[in-house]
């Protein structure tokens, strides 16, 4: 890690600078395979399935009769718990989430609510490869059903056998997934984006990806298709004093390295000796890392940064947003309440980031790239649309009606001010009530 000690405002905007690629390049290759599904459908996902995943289906949806029972079988009963386990947590924790709809009147006569409606088709993009990710399963399907989404579409790229990796089918199946098919990729958020004689089309698309996914993200957004947030690469920020465990805050720094070669890992600090510290415990726990070059390489572009000041560091950490941020200090609570931006929060010594990657019940898919100052991570807000109703009286349309009809002439608008004052005449001519 490169380290920098009490460094002057003018170089925050270096420090906290994430990686970088080109863009362009990036951006006309997602372009053609996009348009090219968008035409071609299903014989252009074939294509692109056997150029990157090395295989050639003939059929890409899950033939849940003759694969479950399989997948199945090769899970283990110790990780079937423990999918079973964080399921519920996330459950739990999501389903307080749920509000049902108040009614508030505003004025006499005038009553105003607010509903929560399902999205009724959403995709769920699922990492395969070396890292699968089935706890995204978990963290999208959950909520996606608690909501009620009417389908919930998974893709996720299969194995060079034309299989999808086993957890991640036993965790969709095990969360309500309705629609399976092997498909990674761009390829496959172009599918469920335009949809195919296989694959549907959904209304909003989820889930993390490589940058080539995350790009086709972005560009899907132009032709309507709702996402869940920017993200890009995973990043974690820990902010440690002398009170921190040297050795946890190398396996949190690592936990995130591992994810790829462009993740980020951002060390605050107000102790140069912790750093010391820090360095020899990562150099050690690296040698017994799978992903070992992987994590090297993203550390590289990763920095440490040394505050005697706390109200500094913190202000840092706030310019920088992380998709998580572990406070590993004394009254972690505290320095808590002056986060702004972040993901996701992990307060003291014993909160390691990957808890909540997993099990503890919050959601892992946060935003990312500093999209934290304007964007929350998935919650059940995610899956639903919030449609407001209002409905007057007659009492009530005679007490706004004047206001109504001022501002609308106002604004120049009077087939405005006209669509109330008709109901008033018509309300003005009735008899009075005895």
């Amino acid at each position: 890690m490169k380290i920098f000690v009490e460094p002057k405002k003018n170089i925050w905007a270096d420090i906290i600078q994430r990686p970088t690629f080109d863009i362009d390049t990036l951006q006309t290759r997602v372009k053609e395979i996009l348009n090219d599904v968008k035409e071609n459908g299903d014989a252009a996902i074939r294509e692109y399935t056997l150029q990157f995943e090395k295989v050639d289906l003939p059929n890409f949806w899950f033939n849940e009769e003759e694969e479950l029972y399989n997948a199945q079988a090769l899970i283990s009963d110790e990780l079937k718990t423990a999918i079973q386990t964080a399921a519920a947590n996330i459950e739990k924790f999501h389903s307080k989430q749920l509000v049902s709809p108040e009614i508030i009147e505003t004025m006499p006569g005038i009553t105003c609510w607010r509903k929560s409606i399902p999205v009724d088709t959403v995709g769920i993009y699922i990492p395969g490869g070396t890292a699968p990710l089935f706890s995204t399963v978990l963290m999208l399907a959950i909520p996606a059903k608690l909501a009620g989404c009417k389908k919930i579409v998974l893709c996720s790229p299969p194995d060079l056998f034309g299989k999808l990796h086993p957890a991640i089918v036993y965790a969709a199946k095990f969360c309500g997934v309705t629609h399976i098919y092997k498909v990674g990729g761009v390829q496959a958020i172009a599918a469920m984006a335009y949809g195919t004689n296989t694959v549907p089309k959904v209304d909003k698309i989820f889930g993390p990806g490589n940058q080539y996914v995350t790009m086709a993200k972005q560009l899907i957004q132009q032709d309507g298709v709702a996402i869940d947030m920017p993200a890009g690469p995973s990043e974690v920020c820990v902010m440690a004093d002398e009170t921190a465990n040297a050795a946890f805050v190398a396996a949190d720094l690592l936990s995130q390295a591992e994810h790829g070669v462009d993740s980020q890992v951002l060390l605050v600090t107000n102790s140069h000796d912790l750093i010391d510290e820090i360095n020899e415990m990562l150099l050690e726990q690296l040698e017994e890392l799978p992903r070992k070059n992987i994590a090297e390489k993203a550390l590289k572009n990763s920095k440490a940064v040394v505050f005697k000041n706390r109200e500094n560091a913190i202000e840092l950490i706030n310019e920088y947003a992380a998709e998580h941020l572990i406070i590993s200090c004394k009254y972690a609570e505290d320095i808590a309440e002056k986060i702004r931006n972040a993901g996701s929060v992990f307060l003291g010594n014993y909160s390691p980031e990957s808890v909540g990657d997993y099990a503890s019940g919050t959601n892992h898919t946060l935003p990312t790239n500093g999209f934290a100052k304007a964007y929350s991570g998935v919650s059940m807000d995610s899956f639903v649309k919030k449609i407001t109703y209002q409905k007057l009286t007659e009492q009530g349309l005679q007490l706004i009606g004047t206001t109504v009809e001022v501002m609308a002439e106002a604004e120049g608008l009077l087939a405005h001010k006209n669509a109330v004052t008709i109901r008033l005449q018509e309300i003005a001519m009735k008899p009075e009530r005895l």
